[in-house]
């Protein structure tokens, strides 16, 4: 797996660094004592301008240039390269035994013009370059999201029923039901709170956290009937988890994952704990249910799992981290999802 994954996203970086290294090396064999200092030489000035293009690249663009944080991004970038710059005349003089690359004093528009232009037009190609892709990949995902976005509606408008006629029929069988049995007329009010939940609350903008709480306490309240006595179920949510919005229907998946992989013992604690809470703009939400065996990370939960996965990757490009891990005879999924509590209601799903 690990194999994989490199040549699938590193091979490209290291075959373009040593396209570098040789294409420097020809041009600059001869400038020096011996192939072998050449070769040390282009090896450090390599390296340096690596190490700049992956700082400017993978630190400053996404932490600085996307926030629109443009005064900070330059700034920070031109001391960058000052400072490396100075750092490597320093290495060359040891390196090639010169004196002269010891101190800044000396041919100072020289040095300038042969060790810091060329670092800003080759880092600021390389950013240019991964904005180029940065930008691709989000027209991509725009359009596969508007394509899945489409594709959701389309199948919801095909399996949808008549709303009117089951709420009817819902209200008819809640008349039926004596009016003694309080715990079936209470559930009944669930199922039909849950089902107008999803018909005309769930499609369309984001929701308040305080209305995916409640259909999660809901489904946990009705998945808790069906259970015996010995199955503890709850739910915690920390106080101050509220006042922000977020996709509907995001939470369920996992929930319904642990209801569907809780353990049966008869002699051991069979239990499904949520939790969640907010610290730093993030929401933490945890599941932990009992397992009877040991299962990898990814196992559980099937389709939909994998539904709610690629929904985040679509909605919440690098403002999510998920977290699945199991023990012996436990299963947990922990989801961070970076939240705004100045969102409001009206954001629009992509």
């Amino acid at each position: 797996m690990q194999t994989g994954w490199f040549w699938r996203y590193k091979l490209h970086h290291v075959l373009c660094w040593l396209l570098v290294f040789g294409v420097w090396f020809f041009l600059r064999l001869g400038d020096y004592s011996s192939w072998q200092k050449t070769a040390e030489v282009t090896a450090l000035k390599v390296a340096d301008l690596a190490l700049l293009v992956y700082i400017t690249n993978y630190v400053l663009l996404p932490r600085l240039f996307y926030r629109k944080k443009y005064v900070l991004f330059t700034v920070l970038l031109v001391l960058m390269i000052v400072v490396s710059s100075i750092l490597k005349m320093k290495l060359l003089g040891q390196l090639l035994h010169d004196p002269q690359l010891f101190s800044l004093q000396g041919n100072l528009k020289r040095r300038i013009y042969d060790n810091m232009i060329p670092h800003f037009f080759l880092v600021i190609a390389g950013a240019a370059i991964k904005l180029m892709f940065d930008y691709s990949g989000l027209q991509r995902r725009l359009a596969e999201t508007a394509r899945e976005k489409a594709e959701a509606e389309l199948n919801f408008l095909k399996s949808q029923i008549n709303p009117h006629f089951l709420f009817n029929s819902l209200n008819s069988v809640y008349f039926l039901i004596d009016k003694s049995n309080t715990e079936a007329r209470r559930a009944l009010h669930q199922f039909s709170d849950m089902l107008r939940f999803q018909l005309y609350e769930a499609n369309g903008n984001r929701i308040p956290i305080e209305k995916e709480l409640r259909y999660l306490s809901d489904y946990m309240d009705l998945q808790r009937l069906r259970k015996e006595t010995h199955y503890e179920v709850n739910l915690h949510c920390e106080a101050d988890v509220k006042g922000f919005a977020i996709e509907p229907l995001l939470l369920i998946p996992f929930v319904e994952n642990a209801f569907k992989h809780i353990s049966h013992f008869e002699q051991r604690p069979n239990y499904i704990h949520v939790t969640l809470a907010k610290n730093d703009g993030w929401l933490h939400f945890t599941v932990q249910n009992s397992t009877e065996h040991v299962t990898t990370p990814g196992e559980p939960g099937g389709v939909g799992l994998a539904n709610v996965k690629r929904r985040l990757e679509l909605l919440y490009p690098g403002k999510y981290r998920l977290q699945l891990s199991t023990g012996t005879d436990q299963y947990q999924a922990d989801l961070y999802l970076q939240i705004d509590d100045q969102s409001g209601m009206n954001h629009k799903k992509l």
